[in-house]
């Protein structure tokens, strides 16, 4: 999930292994970090087909205030999309893909400028495909944004069963990247706005599928963590817990 006061990001985040089935979710989280606390859900799909797979989320942020200062609309969206190009599974480089995706978004009084990347993305797991990892290493491009250089790197895991509990899963992502964007908050507020040259952002959940003991394998409860660098216009690093369930289609 990615949050309000955004400039304009990527998490470029696979959640799932190329070997895995197709998926659609919807995860509803409460955000307790002290900038934000509100509501955010993210849809999210992964598809597997014969020449790759495609991802994408889209995520809505809940905190839009009226004149009374009551939370009565959304207040900012996001969406991504990334296809993976990848028809020779079957040869010694079966591991590396092609990738490229798209993200955007709007919020209250600005936008999340329009981003392009195009790269490779390296997939490995373990031999049951329980335990998986990607390392994407993509050329940026955000329209009306200045970067000292072009890229982004990702890391994306997925870890089912953990410490040998059925149903317990460790996932998430971390993105590096460059773009120059103002700060203008710190942990005590207001600040003198203050250049960033780069990014960090890191996104790492734990879900149990509390459902398997219901008969409805569909239901989880869980959260993640978001951690972050000179994400947004917030200065240093932020850890913003978050709480929620999600309903696997």
């Amino acid at each position: 999930m990615k949050k309000v006061i955004l400039m304009a990001v990527s998490a470029a985040a696979m959640l799932f292994a190329q070997g895995a089935k197709a998926q659609t979710n919807l995860q509803i989280f409460y955000d307790f970090g002290s900038d934000r606390q509100h509501v955010t859900t993210t849809l999210e799909g992964f598809y597997n087909d014969n020449w790759g797979n495609t991802f994408f989320f889209i995520d809505y942020d809940y905190n839009g205030k009226d004149a009374q200062n009551k939370n009565v609309s959304p207040s900012s969206t996001y969406f991504e999309i990334a296809r993976c190009l990848n028809f020779w599974q079957d040869s010694a480089l079966g591991a590396l893909s092609l990738q490229v995706e798209y993200n955007g978004g709007l919020g209250l009084g600005y936008g999340i400028n329009h981003a392009f990347l195009g790269g490779f993305d390296y997939f490995l797991h373990s031999a049951d495909f329980s335990n998986t990892f990607n390392f994407k290493v993509l050329y940026k491009n955000i329209l009306g944004a200045t970067q000292q250089a072009p890229l982004q790197f990702t890391f994306v895991w997925g870890m089912q069963d953990i410490f040998g509990v059925k149903g317990l899963r460790f996932s998430g992502f971390a993105d590096f990247w460059w773009e120059d964007h103002m700060l203008f908050a710190d942990h005590n507020g207001t600040i003198i706005p203050t250049e960033s040259h780069t990014v960090f952002i890191s996104e790492p959940q734990l879900w149990y599928n509390i459902g398997q003991h219901f008969g409805c394998d569909n239901l989880n409860i869980g959260g993640e963590v978001e951690l972050s660098y000179d994400f947004g216009t917030a200065k240093g690093f932020w850890a913003r817990p978050c709480a929620g369930l999600k309903w696997v289609f």
